[in-house]
């Protein structure tokens, strides 16, 4: 199957349709968080309280960063194109939801997306699990074989494996995840191209 074939497409938010701007490394610290720890399952392993006051502490620190978001490299006129030839488009985000709308809007985009198929990390048990992927397939009524994911780090691909839908890498000069992406691009206007062949 081509990418062209495919009607479906889940896309990552941050780093894969914008320019990566999180400080992973300085969240753990503000955090308290372990370097080698995941941010979102470490903070699912607090005490409720403790926990809450982290996460609002995060959800502020995020909308900053998702109302000045940039666009990567063809990103807008990716989705502009799938959208116009009636694709059906959703996102699939390890942020929270109302931030990922914040990004849609900030980078032009908004309109490409149905409002319910945008998914954060409040919709859904968070990436790499399939969870996200198969409520959207659900909700489309399609198998996640008609799916593709695309996203920049290997949670994204992770996630897509799980589910059964195909995989795109973005935004990366090199795959270091061959066995994982059955297409990798490294730029989204890149991607593009790969999408009209």
């Amino acid at each position: 199957m081509s990418l062209r074939d495919i009607r479906h497409w889940v896309f990552d938010m941050d780093g894969t349709l914008t320019v990566a701007v999180h400080d992973f490394a300085a969240i753990r610290v503000a955090l308290e968080i372990p370097p080698e720890d995941d941010i979102l399952t470490h903070l699912a392993g607090l005490p409720a309280e403790v926990a809450a006051a982290k996460h609002a502490w995060l959800l502020e620190h995020e909308r900053e960063l998702a109302m000045a978001s940039r666009a990567a490299d063809g990103a807008v006129e990716l989705v502009r194109s799938l959208a116009a030839r009636g694709h059906t488009l959703g996102i699939l985000t390890r942020n929270a939801q109302e931030l990922a709308h914040i990004t849609l809007q900030a980078i032009g985009i908004a309109d490409c997306f149905a409002v319910e198929d945008v998914l954060g990390r409040d919709n859904a048990l968070p990436k790499p699990d399939p969870d996200g992927l198969l409520k959207l397939a659900a909700a489309w009524g399609v198998t996640p074989a008609q799916m593709v994911m695309v996203g920049d780090y290997r949670f994204d691909l992770d996630c897509g494996r799980a589910a059964g839908a195909h995989t795109v890498l973005v935004n990366l000069p090199d795959n270091p995840w061959p066995a994982l992406a059955d297409w990798h691009a490294p730029t989204c206007a890149d991607l593009l191209n790969l999408a009209n062949t």
